[in-house]
């Protein structure tokens, strides 16, 4: 044991903006950029608007404001609305490797809740963000992921650090009140992974809302002097002993200052769970190469790694959730409909026959791999002619160049003949120049 927590607080307290490498700010930039699409996309779903409700009802009064809806309320208030929001449709970012955290859901909300707060601009943003992500990625890598062995959705566990800090770097916290943060925010994670059993999908959306929340918590606690363990990652009863089967502390703290992890995040093309993404687009791609349509199909497999045939494997998908979680719908639907756009995942889709026949005909099969870090999948689809097409594909996810394509498609119906979304988007990739953020909502 070597005092991670403190240290982990001493290097996010004293982080500053100009201390970021520009391809570090670059990042940061685009991880903003997408989560404000996803979260504009997100205010318009069923479950958004009763999360969304609920923070106008009991928040009000506030600065911080809902994006999407553009209601200003209390910053926990918007936190919550907001973290739920961009996890509402599988659209926020996550990293490779994987770590169980979610650099954009979870870090994002908080901050510009609290940065509206207080009257932060652009580079203070940025910092914080960065400041988040660096503790947070960093414990979510030492858990191996295995908090999810005991049956937690990961981000809500691993959240509420990156939440704190990110909150806690716009506060103006010192080390010690900024390891208070830490500490107050290890006994606010949470998240359970029973919605992937069948039903009640919408709670997995609600998770990341609550560690976005539980940050401004955390942070707003400590800045008026409230204290939290001083050991709450490494000690005896501290986070990763509790959540975890087994940890490596020394990714706490290896590389800090020198190695920003936040690169380590990435930007989903499709919205649909990150473990789809690869096969989703080698069957598109073999599509359009091939030039098959999706009733020619007569079997799709799928490689994988364990985990993926565990919780994805779903034939069935009883709601929208479970069908973006479920591997075999994200292909089948892929071969009948536009994979990049929200829209195709709609009610529709969900009760299409011909997508849930192909559905049926989709088989994953185990393949070795590196865990939870495994990203790839080889796909083999037969036709009923008997023609065979293979593909291996090993990421799926957001390529450079392609962010304002996705921030178009989910910000075009909110948006709809006004070009503002192409405005606010050229804005986030120069917001370290905006003196305010009280125009984002």
């Amino acid at each position: 044991m070597a005092n991670e927590t403190v240290e982990l607080a001493r290097y996010a307290a004293g982080l500053k903006y100009e201390d970021l490498p520009a391809a570090v700010v670059a990042h940061a930039k685009e991880i903003i950029a997408d989560t404000v699409a996803a979260c504009i996309c997100g205010a318009d779903m069923k479950w958004s608007r009763i999360v969304i409700d609920y923070a106008e009802r009991t928040g009000p009064g506030g600065n911080s404001k809902i994006l999407g809806r553009g209601t200003a309320v209390q910053a926990p208030s918007a936190a919550l609305a907001n973290g739920a929001l961009a996890h509402a449709f599988e659209l926020d970012s996550l990293t490779r490797p994987g770590a169980g955290a979610h650099p954009g859901a979870t870090v994002l909300p908080p901050a510009l809740a609290v940065g509206q707060e207080v009257g932060a601009g652009g580079k203070a943003l940025i910092a914080a963000i960065v400041a988040g992500n660096e503790v947070m990625i960093r414990i979510g890598r030492a858990t191996g992921h295995t908090n999810e062995a005991r049956g937690f959705h990961a981000p809500g566990t691993t959240g509420p650090f990156g939440a704190a800090v990110a909150c806690g770097h716009l506060l103006g916290l010192d080390e010690r009140r900024m390891t208070n943060a830490i500490g107050i925010a290890g006994s606010l994670a949470g998240g359970l992974l029973e919605f992937a059993r069948g039903d009640g999908g919408m709670v997995k959306r609600l998770h990341l809302g609550r560690a976005s929340e539980a940050g401004v918590m955390a942070a707003s606690l400590a800045a008026g002097g409230f204290e939290g363990p001083r050991t709450v990652i490494e000690g005896e009863f501290g986070f990763l002993r509790v959540f975890c089967t087994a940890w490596d502390e020394a990714h706490l703290t290896r590389g800090l200052g020198e190695d920003f992890v936040t690169m380590s995040a990435v930007l989903k093309r499709y919205p649909c769970h990150a473990t789809a993404h690869a096969a989703v687009k080698a069957v598109r791609d073999l599509q359009a190469a091939e030039g098959f349509a999706g009733g020619e199909v007569a079997s799709i497999t799928v490689t994988g790694t364990r985990r993926m045939i565990e919780r994805h494997n779903i034939l069935e998908p009883p709601d929208l959730m479970l069908a973006q979680y479920s591997i075999p719908f994200c292909v089948a639907l892929a071969l009948y409909r536009e994979a990049r756009d929200p829209e195709s995942y709609d009610l529709g889709a969900l009760a299409d026959p011909a997508i849930r026949a192909l559905c049926r005909k989709v088989k994953l099969v185990e393949e070795a791999g590196d865990g939870h870090g495994a990203t790839g999948s080889h796909v083999t689809i037969v036709l009923a002619d008997g023609r065979k097409f293979e593909r291996h594909e090993t990421g799926g996810m957001l390529e450079p160049g392609e962010l304002p394509d996705k921030f178009a498609r989910l910000t075009r119906k909110a948006m709809a003949g006004s070009g503002g979304g192409a405005r606010v988007y050229k804005r986030l990739m120069q917001i370290e120049d905006e003196a305010t953020l009280d125009w984002l909502g």
